[in-house]
């Protein structure tokens, strides 16, 4: 398996033998267990789709309900789908943990960030602020000059103005794992991961 399903914990910190401090996130990763297998012949494209989590029956969809009860599995509460490796046999209801990390490799981490709500250009984009002499009174904050007047008399797109931040799909690659908890399923990797405590994550190697 090319990756997991996790939840995110929080973030602590580990001592080394030298009594060297790392910043980790804790990840609860997995068990995820296979509920489909899909083939090009089938489905147009080759990809191992895993479920995590529990998920009560009367919070299930009928469709879904068939979905896992055809693959012998109970609900689960979220799916993701992964590439798999070449020359291993996925059969539906497989069951996959953390073992499949080891410490000291790289991974990536996808996740939704933190919502900020509506925020302003210096903490949406890193704006600095006006002068606060020569008469500024109120737009100490403000973003400034959009555009130009006569030509071309409208916006550019893109450009850099207030507006909803965050809640967005954020990826942070080459993760180093700093430790692997199989008892525990917990995976403890180098860093900060996206998103807030409890939100879910995939971790891709």
């Amino acid at each position: 398996m090319r990756g997991l399903i996790g939840k995110k914990i929080g973030m602590t910190q580990i001592f080394d033998d030298s009594g060297q401090v790392t910043p980790v996130t804790v990840i609860e990763a997995g068990p995820c267990v296979v509920t489909q297998v899909k083939t090009v012949d089938n489905d147009g494209y080759s990809a191992i789709q895993v479920g995590f989590g529990k998920r009560k029956s009367k919070h299930t969809t009928k469709p879904m309900m068939g979905h896992f009860a055809k693959a012998g599995v109970e609900p689960q509460y979220t799916l993701a789908e992964f590439e798999g490796v070449q020359g291993f046999e996925y059969k539906p209801g497989q069951q996959f943990t953390v073992a499949i990390f080891h410490k000291g490799e790289k991974v990536a981490v996808s996740g939704t960030s933190k919502g900020k709500g509506f925020a302003g250009v210096i903490k949406r984009h890193g704006f600095h602020r006006q002068p606060e002499t020569h008469g500024q009174s109120e737009y100490l904050r403000h973003g400034g000059s959009i555009g130009q007047s006569s030509d071309p008399s409208r916006v550019w797109k893109g450009m850099k103005m207030p507006g909803h931040m965050g809640v967005d799909l954020v990826t942070v690659k080459n993760l180093k794992v700093a430790r692997v908890d199989e008892e525990n399923n917990q995976l403890f990797l180098r860093g900060a991961v996206p998103g807030a405590n409890n939100g879910l994550i995939i971790i891709t190697k």
